[in-house]
């Protein structure tokens, strides 16, 4: 079902809504390659499909979305076991790119997720619903698409939040693993590592086994270890000499650790490589 609209030119050099619609979709239904003269908003109320722009293909479901942009080339297709059905609206206007743009939703990046799936579906459907008014259609349509806009922008804020919250946990990570590199010949604790980034201990430790699946003390003594056998190839390097290289003022207390990390005592380990 589509609806189309005559703009009266309420709100038309802001924003202006074109038509509206839903379809349910028969195994392998297509449309295009075609290109349109407006934005265009699919979002996919269940089943799957394909989506094809900018020489990609995207695959879509339940809670997604894509947008086409005015003079792009685009086609997009039901999946044949498990077609989807989408609600689509189709607008322009002088800010209609400045509001998809807020919403990260660009030609290069059409797609997008909805973590409200009621929300949008509740627009769609007063969308449709407000086709039946006479004299207040264009208004409250317009309404309603101002919502659906501020939803993907919403959405798009907390998925760029998540983003920016991500890149500093994998900056942590990268400062705390430069600091061992640069100081595992010292004697340096977890918490020397913790205070050097700025961050609780506790937090660093839940970071490192989140990102590495080990703690940051495991990752020290891996690293100081690797580096040890490393060492081992220098033939004029003893074990004593090695241990306090890698940060052990015990000699005993580096072979326990070596033993146990790598499953042989060091002096058999050194001998296995000058064989």
């Amino acid at each position: 079902m589509s609806v189309e609209l005559k703009a009266n030119g309420l709100g038309a050099s802001e924003l202006m809504m074109y038509h509206c619609g839903y379809e349910e979709c028969s195994p392998g239904h297509f449309y295009g390659p075609a290109v349109r003269d407006h934005f265009l908003i699919h979002y996919v109320l269940n089943g799957k499909g394909t989506f094809h722009a900018n020489h990609s293909v995207y695959t879509l479901e339940r809670g997604q979305g894509f947008l086409i942009c005015p003079d792009t080339i685009t086609y997009y297709a039901a999946d044949i076991s498990d077609p989807w059905a989408y609600c689509w609206v189709g607008f322009h206007g002088l800010k209609a790119l400045q509001y998809l743009e807020a919403a990260h939703l660009t030609q290069a990046a059409p797609i997008f997720s909805s973590s409200d799936h009621d929300y949008m579906v509740h627009c769609f459907e007063a969308m449709l619903k407000t086709m039946k008014l006479k004299s207040g259609r264009e208004l409250r349509l317009l309404g309603i698409l101002y919502a659906l806009l501020s939803e993907l922008i919403e959405v798009s804020e907390d998925s760029v939040i998540q983003n920016r919250n991500e890149n500093r946990s994998e900056e942590y990570i990268k400062t705390a693993i430069r600091y061992i590199e640069m100081n595992y010949s010292r004697k340096i604790s977890v918490t020397d590592i913790a205070h050097h980034i700025g961050l609780d201990r506790s937090y660093l430790c839940h970071l490192f086994k989140k990102t590495l699946s080990k703690s940051p003390q495991k990752f020290l003594i891996d690293f100081r270890m690797n580096k040890a056998i490393e060492l081992m190839y220098n033939p004029l390097l003893s074990l004593g000499d090695i241990s306090r290289s890698v940060g052990y003022s015990d000699a005993l207390s580096f072979s326990k650790t070596f033993s146990k990390t790598k499953g042989m005592a060091p002096s058999c380990y050194q001998k296995s490589i000058h064989k």
